[in-house]
């Protein structure tokens, strides 16, 4: 956890802002899962769990999910109480918990007794009766226990009484009377189970708690805060697939307030053999890959097209949008009360490499060219300004592609010199123009494989580029091709474990830790999307039968394993099923009959043949050659037809395959 000190000792009764909830839900499964995992820390010094067996992971999950996303409590302990607890003076409690065992002399109720207990469908059948309120005032002198002596059997009086509700509701015939069951229709029970509001003092615990919170949580959490909306471009391929499933995962892990939608840009024919749909809400966007008036080939400007068309035709109720791509990792919240983001006052990163802001290049394509920024990659900025800046970012970036003459990396900073950072300065000269001047922020953004600046916790992770760990390396570039999303169980190389990591240079250190950090997101966002996906427990199948017909059609028909290359190699499908592997069989087991029918035929044949040649051969020899002799020539007869019928069979064996 990296915020251990905003952690909260808190459960049972919780009331959050649905903002809140959204950005805390994610991180408490996840940190209810990574307790749960973590076996060595289970013990009670260490958990306080009295079972030692993880059992109140999911407490740890909210509580640890909750300091990460930096949610900070207002906490009160005098609005719940366990039965059999005794209550602070002039406190009011409103709610019961009846998780542990509570008595009220010789009487007591634990849940656990009823654990696979039908009492709601046994019409008539009650929780055992407590002592009655006139017995409870002889138990105890002690007002603060007798107190708590009531709260007990109002707790169980209360349950009892909707036990007679639901059996009504369920059709059970009235039940006898009885002198309990006179006791919870009385005016005592009535005035027992009245309902509860807060008392004075209550309330100023409240308030005590409320003033503690807003010392310890810097951004005043009682301020209202403008709402968010994160974007980012893609196009129809799993190349950028399983970049928006990295995207995603960390987006709910972040704690990132509002919501998330993606543009898809796609042409018509690839968007009907499209099949990402599902990954995330998404936003459709006509592609500009081949702009419509030039032919040019410029994926990149669908950026700025799919902002501008999105603008355009959805409903936005966000104050602020935050601009991403698609290969970054979320790894806290980007806002702009925090970065100081305004209405004429984007936040963005830095991208010193954008040179042609100092150059003629920005004279030629601005008339402001002292008010280009060189930056990008993470952008907040008021959507009032978005909506004026959409389009001279999408003409200026058209303009700046069309400006080969000025291509140089000289003039742009592009190694490839190839104007592939067009749509960089379309953001920059665009900007301009308008005069927007960004504040600059480098502690937001960092590419794993950089060295980072000590004691900066950077928000986001941009491996646009390779990145390393010893001989361990990761480069975007080489997964173009390789479908991640739906052969399951893909995956990028394991890192290196951290234990392993040279402790001699500190900042070589924090770098590993960081790309180590990065590419175990990436590998979990992908394990996540595979179990959504249903792919089989790869742990089920045998590794040693991998070879068997079974196991083959398995990994072919989910595109996981090894044999994948195998099938390529022999030009077969790779998504067969066990259903396509059928007609193979088949064919195998007609061409196999087919051979032992010809085969048939063949000896008929030459059986036919020999006795012929007897027949007919016999008069001719009788008298002139000697027994001995004949039966010699009738064999040799024999191996010749033999042979002959061999390489008959032979040969249509041949023809059948």
């Amino acid at each position: 956890m990296e915020h251990p000190e905003l952690c909260d000792k808190v459960g049972g009764l919780l009331a959050m802002h649905i903002d809140d909830l959204r950005a805390l839900a994610p991180m408490w499964l996840s940190k209810t899962e990574e307790v749960r995992e973590d076996r060595a820390h289970w013990a009670t010094n260490i958990t306080g769990d009295i079972y030692a067996k993880g059992w109140i992971s999911e407490m740890y999950g909210y509580s640890f999910g909750a300091a990460e996303v930096g949610l900070r409590h207002k906490i009160n302990d005098n609005l719940m109480i366990y039965p059999g607890y005794i209550p602070r003076e002039g406190v009011e409690p409103i709610l019961f918990h009846y998780g542990l065992p509570f008595k009220v002399g010789n009487w007591s109720f634990s849940k656990l007794d009823h654990h696979e207990d039908d009492i709601v469908y046994d019409c008539g059948r009650l929780f055992p009766e407590p002592p009655y309120p006139r017995e409870v005032q002889l138990m105890e002198s002690d007002p603060n226990i007798k107190r708590s002596l009531f709260l007990s059997i109002e707790c169980i009086n209360t349950l009892n009484e909707g036990l007679l509700l639901q059996h009504k509701a369920n059709g059970c015939s009235k039940p006898s009377w009885s002198k309990y069951l006179s006791f919870l229709r009385s005016k005592t029970f009535a005035e027992l189970t009245r309902p509860r509001f807060l008392t004075p003092p209550t309330l100023q615990t409240m308030d005590e708690s409320i003033q503690t919170v807003q010392k310890l949580v810097i951004d005043e959490p009682g301020k209202k805060h403008p709402k968010i909306h994160t974007i980012f471009s893609t196009e129809c391929t799993t190349y950028f697939d399983w970049q928006t499933v990295g995207l995603v995962h960390s987006f709910h892990l972040s704690g990132q307030p509002g919501n998330i939608t993606r543009l898809l840009s796609c042409t018509d024919e690839d968007l009907k053999k499209y099949t990402g749909h599902d990954l995330v809400p998404t936003h459709y966007v006509p592609s500009m890959s081949r702009h419509p008036l030039t032919g040019d080939w410029y994926p990149a400007i669908n950026k700025p097209a799919a902002v501008l068309h999105w603008l355009n035709h959805a409903n936005i109720d966000a104050e602020f949008i935050v601009i991403l791509d698609a290969d970054m990792i979320l790894r806290g919240p980007i806002t702009p009360w925090e970065f100081k983001a305004e209405r004429g006052r984007p936040v963005s990163t830095p991208y010193d490499y954008l040179i042609g802001c100092d150059n003629e290049l920005a004279k030629l394509h601005t008339r402001h060219p002292e008010a280009c920024d060189k930056v990008g990659g993470v952008i907040i900025m008021h959507i009032d300004d978005l909506q004026k800046f959409a389009m001279l970012w999408l003409h200026k970036t058209e303009e700046v592609r069309a400006d080969k003459a000025h291509y140089a990396t000289n003039i742009t900073g592009d190694i490839y010199a190839s104007g592939w950072i067009s749509e960089m300065y379309g953001y920059s000269f665009g900007a301009a123009e308008l005069k927007l001047r960004h504040i600059i922020n480098k502690e937001i953004l960092i590419y794993p494989g950089y060295i980072p600046e000590p004691g900066v916790s950077y928000r986001v992770f941009h491996y646009g580029l390779e990145f390393k760990v010893g001989n361990w390396s990761i480069d975007k570039a080489n997964y173009r091709n390789v479908d991640m999303i739906n052969k399951c169980w893909e995956k990028f190389p394991d890192p290196p474990d951290p234990s392993t990591l040279d402790q001699a240079d500190e900042d070589i250190r924090q770098r590993d830790l960081l790309s180590i950090e990065c590419a175990k997101t990436l590998n979990e966002a992908l394990r996540l999307h595979h179990k959504r996906r249903n792919c089989p427990d790869p742990s089920t199948i045998s590794t040693s039968n991998l070879n068997s017909g079974k196991d083959v059609t398995m990994s072919r028909k989910f595109g996981s394993f090894d044999e994948i290359s195998a099938s390529r190699s022999n030009q077969m499908p790779k998504n067969n099923s066990h259903k396509s592997s059928k007609p193979a069989m088949i064919d195998g087991t007609f061409s196999s009959f087919r051979f032992w029918v010809v085969a048939l035929w063949v000896f008929a044949g030459l059986g036919f043949l020999a006795v012929m040649f007897v027949v007919f051969s016999g008069p001719k020899r009788r008298g002139t050659r000697g027994k001995i002799y004949r039966n010699k020539k009738r064999s040799s007869y024999s191996g010749y037809s033999d042979m002959n019928g061999r390489d008959r069979h032979i040969r249509s064996a041949d023809a059948s395959l």
